[in-house]
């Protein structure tokens, strides 16, 4: 068995009112690429059907989906929103979660992939130019929520080699 067998995927998921960006990530690589992009069923019970299969496709063993804190670090009516919406995914999918701070991962992607193309005529972009910009950057920002979480581990580990040496 290999190392990437034996260690599974992680999803990065970037929870929106009508679309769900979900990144694919590396857990010994610390890497998160951008994956796909899921419209919204009408229930979280569908959702979680979706995002097991998916993760099942990608082999992955846990779901890191991003929390929108409010800018003081307190949890609002969104953050709560998305609790229900995990556990409920948690409870279908059969899949462990944790939670990331996603606060500003939209605007960093959107400065990451930059204004929509213009229209074919170079106006302004159509409906689907539009919506297919919008499924990117959540894509974008499953992969930054992933990529905090694997930078936190990062930033931990220092911490825990310096404890084992005192030892």
């Amino acid at each position: 068995m290999t190392d990437s067998e034996a260690r599974p995927q992680l999803l990065g998921v970037d929870l929106g009112e009508r679309r769900i960006g979900i990144a694919v990530g590396d857990p010994a690589a610390r890497a998160a690429t951008p994956l796909t992009t899921l419209r919204r069923t009408r229930t979280a019970t569908r959702d979680a059907r979706l995002l097991a299969r998916l993760a099942e496709e990608q082999r992955a063993g846990a779901l890191i989906v991003g929390l929108p804190f409010n800018d003081d670090g307190s949890e609002g009516p969104q953050a709560a929103a998305t609790r229900d919406w995990a556990a409920v995914v948690a409870a279908e999918s059969g899949l462990p979660l944790l939670f990331q701070d996603e606060r500003l991962t939209s605007q960093r992607a959107e400065r990451l992939i930059g204004a929509p193309p213009r229209g074919r005529s170079g106006g302004p972009p159509g409906p689907a130019q539009r919506e297919a910009h919008r499924a990117r950057i959540d894509r974008e920002a499953a992969a930054l929520i992933l990529q905090d979480h694997f930078d936190s581990l990062a930033a931990a580990e220092p911490a825990t080699r310096g404890d084992e040496d005192r030892r």
